[in-house]
């Protein structure tokens, strides 16, 4: 396993509205029985998409024109609720590689984090703007720079912030615990001989 640093992302950007996005609302719990992490993707954000009869809602992840997007920009307090991991996951495996929000659960940032999905935080007025952007273009795309800590989109620059120690562990590539252990194999077993544990 090895992880690449992350400075900027690139894709299309999408906007789902609502303060208190839990992850309930991300991955629903019945989801949760999954064998493996791959098969949340279809499942995200699902009671929000579909009805009790699996018939559309119309919600902004199935509109064509956001189809591919690689951005998801939301409000307050997203991700709060219960821990679970998946949530991050569902996000990762639909296709997403950068959150914008005005605020994240500090659980749901951490998991983001391990995964390499960066949780960057937009004030309102800038978030309101860039989502019009997306709205009138949805096909445009945005630059998540984690160097400069901007979002640029139609060339319109957007300040944002993140938690410091993400950002290093980003430009590090060290956000990866078990790659990060994984490198450092050599220096365990040596360790371990000395202790006698080999």
């Amino acid at each position: 396993m090895e992880s690449n640093e992350i400075t900027k992302i690139n894709g299309k950007g999408v906007y789902i509205a609502g303060n208190d996005i839990d992850t309930d609302r991300i991955i629903p719990a019945r989801f949760l029985k999954c064998v493996t992490f791959d098969e949340l993707g279809p499942s995200l954000f699902f009671d929000e998409r579909f009805d009790t009869e699996g018939n559309s809602k119309h919600h902004p992840l199935d509109a064509e024109v956001h189809k591919g997007a690689e951005v998801l920009m939301s409000d307050a307090n997203f991700g709060c609720g219960s821990s679970r991991e998946h949530a991050p996951q569902a996000l990762q495996k639909f296709g997403f590689r950068a959150v914008i929000a005005e605020s994240f659960a500090e659980i749901f940032q951490g998991n983001c984090t391990t995964l390499g999905i960066p949780c960057v935080v937009m004030e309102k007025p800038y978030r309101q703007a860039l989502a019009t952007i997306i709205e009138n273009a949805p096909d445009i795309d945005l630059t998540v720079d984690l160097h400069s800590m901007h979002v640029v989109c139609a060339n319109q620059i957007f300040p944002i912030t993140m938690k410091n120690s993400s950002r290093e562990a980003f430009l590090a590539a060290n956000y990866d615990p078990l790659d990060t252990l994984l490198q450092a194999n050599d220096a365990i077993k040596v360790t371990a001989e000395r202790l006698g544990y080999i």
